[in-house]
């Protein structure tokens, strides 16, 4: 987003807001970071300028920042201006209030110089051999843990970052690189990037790189960063990235970002798809998988990244579509058989997750940073759902609505809803019982499949009962020798007749692996 002054796109950004959740006082339009960066303890020195509009009338500014702990750690606010006016604020509870009155579709510019200790969010140790590195972990509500902004996956913004550290080190962040200046002993290189994105996905990696040269995707450059010790096998590992950008720039719609980095770090996760430069653990450059978790950060970039979920509750918009276009990665490079693999593995997990935790996957009842979010069902059940929509839709529908969610949604945010609705246009038919049952009710189908052979003409009967609470409406695909039918569900209970097999054989039930049910088959 640009800085408008009263104009019809502020106005409309607002409007969509309040059609979304209650309209936020405050739309960052733009975050200039300016940190500072030491070998000799782990204080960090701040200067941030925050752009933003108001979408409605205020008596005070408020922006997330941690403040100190017992500890030591956290950060300090020191002084708060608006060009060169000095505002007052107070800073508690982990909130930065600046008091200064802003009317309604006017923009501001507010500098917050502040330093400290980050007790998180920006993570200072020591890589597997020793040497210092600096690396920012922002998901969830970590951002503000180190940097003043406003810390919610809806609120999208362009980041610059200007790092000033030890000339040894290497800076990479968001965006492109449009500077790095030599200063006595440290050095300032400065990131720009100009797409909205949220501040779960903003961050800096400071370490003792080695850098690979860039392999153009069209004109978007991917390259490595790795510890100077890893070279070899880090370039190795990571140089699948341009087949996986170029595969899902041509199935999903073109690529958000002017760059793809993928950085060897100290993330807590395994990766962690930060806009345009996607961090993996330390060991990942000798991890014989790499491929998948590749596929799955990259396709982030798509998927969490530009068309990002507007609360953290619809993570699955995220998460799932990684999970499944990982799967449609490998079944476009190594065939169906290999995607059909994925998904019964993904399934015996599903069944495995539910014996211990019954939640739907948009699980409206966990506190927004709780990262319990992120498990079986926001992964691998939410896969599985959009499996089952493209079997439903027919693979050319499913596509054709996948491609008009990104475009409409990319540098925004969607519901769920946002995306049902899409698909149902896309499908030219009506979705609701489908997300109902998969995505808003917990568990999953139990199916009882009894049958006997009719004397009388020789057919075969078959007596279907679901087993669980919740009554589903589904099809599920029947084998029996050379015999295949669709039995559709819309009750509980369902008695049919088929026409004998013209070769007899065993009834194998969903024998594709398009429903994501268990069944227990008995003969009469």
């Amino acid at each position: 987003m640009h800085k408008y002054l009263l104009s019809i796109a502020l106005l409309a950004a607002c409007t969509q807001a309040n059609a979304q959740a209650p309209v936020p006082a405050v739309d960052v339009q733009h975050y200039t970071f300016s940190i500072t960066l030491n070998d000799q303890d782990d204080v960090i020195k701040g200067e941030a300028d925050v752009r933003l509009s108001l979408c409605r009338d205020v008596s005070s500014i408020t922006l997330d920042l941690d403040g100190k702990a017992a500890d030591d750690k956290g950060m300090q606010v020191l002084t708060v201006t608006e060009g060169k006016k000095k505002l007052s604020f107070t800073h508690a509870d982990d909130k930065l209030i600046i008091n200064t009155a802003a009317k309604s579709g006017t923009n501001h510019t507010y500098r917050v110089t502040y330093g400290g200790i980050p007790a998180d969010g920006l993570i200072i140790s020591k890589n597997k051999y020793g040497d210092r590195t600096f690396f920012g972990d922002n998901w969830l509500h970590r951002a503000q843990k180190w940097l003043p902004c406003v810390d919610d996956v809806a609120d999208k913004a362009g980041v610059d970052f200007i790092v000033t550290a030890p000339a040894h080190y290497s800076v990479v962040a968001n965006g492109l690189k449009l500077s790095e200046k030599q200063n006595g002993s440290n050095k300032a290189t400065h990131w720009h990037e100009d797409v909205p994105v949220s501040t779960k996905v903003m961050v800096i990696g400071v370490a003792d790189f080695a850098i690979s040269t860039p392999e153009f995707v069209n004109t978007i450059p991917v390259n490595a960063y790795t510890f100077k010790q890893d070279k070899s096998n880090g370039f190795k590992a990571y140089s699948c990235a341009p087949e996986i950008l170029n595969f899902y720039s041509q199935q999903i719609g073109p690529y958000a970002y002017k760059k793809l980095a993928n950085v060897q770090s100290k993330t807590i996760f395994g990766g962690m798809e930060n806009a345009s430069n996607i961090f993996y653990y330390e060991n990942s450059v000798n991890d014989k998988a790499i491929e998948a978790l590749v596929a799955h950060e990259v396709a982030h970039q798509w998927f969490g990244d530009a068309a990002t979920e507007s609360d953290v509750t619809d993570v699955w918009l995220s998460e799932g579509f990684a999970t499944y276009f990982t799967h449609y990665y490998h079944e476009h490079k190594y065939g169906i058989d290999s995607l059909k693999k994925r998904m019964l593995i993904d399934r015996a997990g599903i069944f495995a997750f539910e014996m211990e935790r019954m939640t739907p996957v948009v699980d409206k009842t966990k506190e927004k940073a709780d990262i319990t979010l992120l498990n079986t069902n926001s992964y691998q059940k939410a896969s599985w759902v959009l499996y089952m929509l493209r079997h439903k839709l027919g693979d050319d529908k499913f596509i054709k609505g996948i491609r008009t969610y990104y475009s409409t949604y990319k540098n925004g945010n969607a519901t769920t809803n946002n995306f049902r609705t899409i698909m149902e246009k896309a499908g030219g038919q009506n979705l609701e019982q489908f997300f109902k049952q998969w995505l808003y009710t917990a568990g999953h189908p139990k199916l009882r499949i009894s049958y006997e052979t009719d004397k009388t003409n020789h057919g075969v009967h078959l007596h279907i009962e679901q087993l669980q609470k919740e009554v589903y409406q589904l099809s599920v695909d029947i084998k029996m020798g050379s015999t295949n039918f669709t039995a559709n569900m819309k009750d509980r209970v369902l008695d049919l007749n088929i026409a004998a097999p013209t070769e007899a054989g065993e009834l194998v039930v969903d024998p594709n692996f398009k429903l994501l049910a268990e069944y227990e088959v008995l003969k009469k």
